[in-house]
């Protein structure tokens, strides 16, 4: 078997058997579900919410297309198929490097992918997220800008096109605008041609209107990719309270990967001397190095632009550093044979099935409102809202979900913080946005809180989550949820919303 064909089998397998070894679907994936159902089945982007009681605004959808694919995938392959394609979307983002590693050097050293997808998972391996497409694109934009670099200029055309796609998949589109200026810079400092950067920038850019929001969802673009996203976790800095301890193997990834660059640098400079390195450096390289460095450590979920730039540049100067030292012939053989070992023991010991994420998702809690037709509208924490929405509604509207700036104010989440963690005010929300159910996880202070007052009731709990109802309501007894996981898993992706 050809080295590269037995590469990419392994890579491909190595990311499959991870991609079945997860615990539960994203907390935006029913959201995502819902809007690809509007346009699907209802012929329609959705533009207007109508999941909340509480006030919103107009649904800037940015992920639009992304719900798109994954309802498509859904209705006519099933469930498993949004397993699979997770690993397809992170196996074409590595077979993308490799082609940009492929212009430069030798492609097949497996140990360094390896490496840079266990960096990653912990972000990307809870199937499927919209940002996988904006990897995706992201590697897709530095191949063609390779491309250009050596001498392709006639690639530079597909950019616009593609950036109307992306726009349309995912928000995160401001990075590939974001990679045509740093080429641009690069280039410049390079001494080399960069107006046309410049310009397939101005074009793609201008080409972000054709969305179904037309110029004001611009607008809204600028205005997400700029807020302050204080109470959502993984937009939390890497080194953070909260994160210092987290992200352990991507902090070594960046810091060996760092490092290696460092002394491939000071190598360079001692045998050129300063002056001659800096006219011989690839300035464009370095900047997207620096640039995207700084939003892995800014941001816990912008990490993967990190190490897929690492993969594509460092890749090559790891290996110039260690292209003397003498591995034994049978190396490759036992690389290779550990990895399909850690697949088949993977695929042997984990159960390829559905993640209900039981203990994550309310899942029981759920269940209980629904066979008790329990009505009215819903307080959960907002990461929850999406699934309830998509399992409850039209009998139950929720306060809010992860949609977060594409349809609540700004206001919602402090309330809603204030609420979890019982502060002073936490009964403000009874106030303005009193509800009829409220599901809670048991952490949270505000269930002991809520325990302790006459006026809610807890009807029913599991080992996460408790089902508080009004005390003039809860005087009855109550159907309890199937204990059967079977159930839940014929039944996960069960809804009454209809178009």
């Amino acid at each position: 078997m050809k080295k590269g064909i037995l590469f990419y089998i392994t890579l491909f397998l190595l990311i499959l058997a991870y991609s079945t070894a997860t615990n539960y679907f994203d907390f935006d994936l029913w959201a995502r579900l819902i809007a690809g159902m509007g346009v699907i089945e209802g012929g329609h982007v959705l533009t207007e919410d109508f999941l909340s009681y509480t006030p919103v605004h107009t649904w800037w959808d940015h992920e639009w297309g992304s719900g798109v694919i994954f309802y498509f995938f859904l209705k006519y392959f099933g469930g498993y198929s949004l397993i699979i394609l997770q690993a397809i979307l992170m196996f074409l983002i590595f077979f993308t490097a490799s082609r940009v590693i492929k212009l430069k050097t030798n492609p097949y050293n497996i140990l360094f992918y390896f490496f840079t997808f266990m960096a990653v998972i912990g972000t990307t391996n809870s199937p499927v997220r919209c940002h996988m497409f904006s990897f995706l694109l992201f590697t897709v934009f530095i191949y063609i800008l390779e491309k250009v670099r050596n001498g392709n200029n006639k690639l530079l055309f597909l950019i616009p096109f593609i950036t109307i796609i992306w726009n349309n998949l995912h928000g995160g589109v401001v990075a590939g605008l974001g990679l045509l200026l740093m080429y641009a810079f690069g280039e410049f400092l390079n001494k080399k041609e960069y107006a046309k950067y410049l310009i397939t920038f101005a074009l793609s850019s201008i080409l972000l209107i054709i969305n179904p929001w037309g110029f004001e969802y611009i607008k809204f673009l600028l205005m997400a990719n700029t807020l302050e996203r204080t109470h959502i976790i993984e937009w939390w800095g890497l080194f953070s309270k909260f994160h210092l301890f987290k992200h352990l193997i991507f902090k070594i990834f960046m810091a060996v990967t760092l490092i290696t660059e460092g002394i491939y640098l000071f190598k360079k400079i001692k045998s050129q001397g300063v002056k001659n390195w800096y006219i011989q450096a690839d300035k464009t390289k370095y900047i997207l190095i620096l640039s995207t460095a700084y939003l892995a450590i800014s941001h816990v979920k912008l990490l993967p632009f990190f190490a897929i730039t690492a993969l594509c540049f460092i890749y090559d100067d790891f290996y110039k550093l260690i292209e003397n030292i003498k591995f034994p012939i049978w190396k490759d053989k036992l690389v290779y044979s550990l990895l399909l070992f850690i697949c088949i023991l993977t695929f042997l010991t984990k159960d390829f099935s559905l993640p209900i994420g039981m203990g994550t998702y309310p899942v029981k809690e759920i269940e209980f409102v629904k066979i008790n037709n329990l009505k009215g509208k819903i307080l959960t924490n907002f990461g929850l809202g999406s699934y309830t929405a998509y399992k409850l509604y039209p009998h139950n509207l929720i306060y809010m979900d992860g949609r977060y700036e594409e349809v609540y104010y700004d206001y919602m989440i402090p309330v809603l913080k204030e609420f979890c963690l019982a502060y002073p005010n936490w009964k403000q929300i009874f106030t303005y946005f009193a509800p009829d159910i409220i599901i809670i996880e048991k952490y949270y202070p505000v269930f002991n809180e809520l325990q302790k007052e006459g006026d809610w009731k807890l009807v029913y709990q599991d080992k996460t989550f408790g089902v508080f109802l009004p005390a003039k309501n809860a005087n009855k007894k109550f159907i309890l949820p199937e204990n059967d996981l079977n159930y839940y898993k014929n039944t996960l992706f069960n809804t009454d919303i209809k178009f």
